[in-house]
């Protein structure tokens, strides 16, 4: 494991990948919101135990963990839903790499004719941007980007994710940013189940043939991170769907998350490294380049290989009342989604989004503006652990 004397390092090896100045791509279940919506969902069931509502099929007691673990997690037909409803027990030793490389992308785009049509604030659709490989190892390169795998009613899917500096515990974040999709399938299903976060997945690049049989130490080099807690914004768990619309400007998700194994270090400590979020960035027209970063599965890609692109931003709008969102021309496909748009800020890499959403022809991205519903759902989960890591 490298030490925490890494960060530098490795910040210094992104900041020169992303020399310039700031002024979906996965699971069809991919998108997600801001702070907690309280507001319950008609057909949601759940039941009162101690005084708490728990949604029916979430383990309560020993012999309902036992349960799920042992496969109760495969029942669907109680999906909870509502931002508080989110559950998900570790399973240990449940993503072996023979199960992580049988995960598929479910990708989350838009026709070229719906995508701003009509919307002032839509810029002409940029030029396709060849994805480029991460220089590898990955840990030395782009240490803080990792591969998000969860279950969903379709089977185990991937998305991507980024760790992210945390205010409450400087330099011992366990936040890891990604699309509200990745974790919440949005208006018509709920929380994903089994979600964990793999930094520097495949760190030395082996071909996605081999990392299926491979030792856990070269496709997981610094462990599985279970995810204890997920925030996403209300107006992706109201509206998100497996197409780009109004709610893809929403499409953001924060987890905070766990060793599998247990251990006293966070994820920042081990892995060395972790960006901070650039809330209220400039908007798309301003910034001058932006480096999107993930592990796209879909072909031509096959999800063993970090990618990334570069590119001058412009805007994409699907409403003229929700943010405008950022575009860059990009080839990544399915499995990208959740991965951190980067930009220089004063010599510092930042994270200003996330990918979101991309062309069916798979020639551009578009990721959300964070702003202050962004904020908030960031905020939430901060505070939410803050006396406790």
């Amino acid at each position: 494991m490298p030490s925490i004397r890494r960060s530098a390092a490795a910040a210094a090896a992104m900041a020169a990948l992303l020399a310039v100045t700031a002024t979906a791509c996965g699971p069809s279940d991919d998108n997600a919101g801001s702070e907690p919506s309280a507001s319950a969902t008609t057909g949601d069931k759940a039941k009162e135990k101690e005084g708490l509502r728990i949604p029916d099929g979430v383990p309560t007691s020993l012999d309902d963990l036992k349960k799920w673990k042992d496969g109760g997690w495969k029942n669907w037909d109680d999906w909870a839903r509502k931002a508080s409803d989110f559950a998900n027990p570790v399973i240990k030793d449940f993503w072996q790499p023979s199960r992580m490389a049988k995960a598929k992308d479910s990708p989350n785009t838009v026709s070229a004719k719906s995508a701003g049509q009509g919307q002032a604030a839509t810029d002409p659709e940029p030029s396709a941007i060849q994805a480029k490989q991460v220089s590898r190892p990955y840990h030395k390169n782009m240490a803080p980007v990792g591969r998000v795998f969860f279950d969903s009613p379709d089977g185990p899917m991937v998305c991507s994710g980024t760790v992210v500096e945390d205010p409450a515990h400087p330099g011992k974040s366990n936040l890891v940013w990604t699309a509200g999709h990745c974790v919440h399938s949005g208006k018509q299903g709920g929380w994903m189940r089994n979600i964990v976060f793999v930094p520097s997945y495949n760190d030395n690049g082996l071909p996605a043939e081999r990392t299926g049989t491979a030792a856990s130490q070269e496709v997981t080099p610094y462990g599985v991170w279970w995810a204890d807690w997920s925030q996403t914004s209300s107006q992706w768990i109201d509206g998100g769907a497996h197409t780009g619309n109004v709610a893809s400007s929403y499409d953001f998700a924060v987890l905070h998350v766990k060793p599998e194994n247990g251990g006293g270090k966070s994820l920042q400590e081990t892995v060395g490294a972790a960006v901070p979020v650039w809330f209220d960035a400039p908007s798309a027209n301003q910034v001058s380049s932006i480096g999107a970063y993930g592990y796209p599965a879909a072909p031509p890609y096959d999800g063993a290989l970090m990618f990334s692109c570069l590119d001058r931003a412009n805007r994409l709008s699907f409403s003229p009342t929700a943010p405008t969102m950022y575009r860059i021309g990009c080839t990544m496909t399915g499995g990208s989604s959740g991965g951190g748009w980067l930009v220089n800020r004063d010599g510092k890499t930042a994270l200003v989004s996330n990918t979101s959403i991309s062309s069916n022809a798979h020639t551009w991205l578009a990721g959300p503006h964070l702003g202050s519903e962004a904020k908030g759902v960031f905020d939430a989960i901060s505070r939410k652990f803050a006396a406790n890591g």
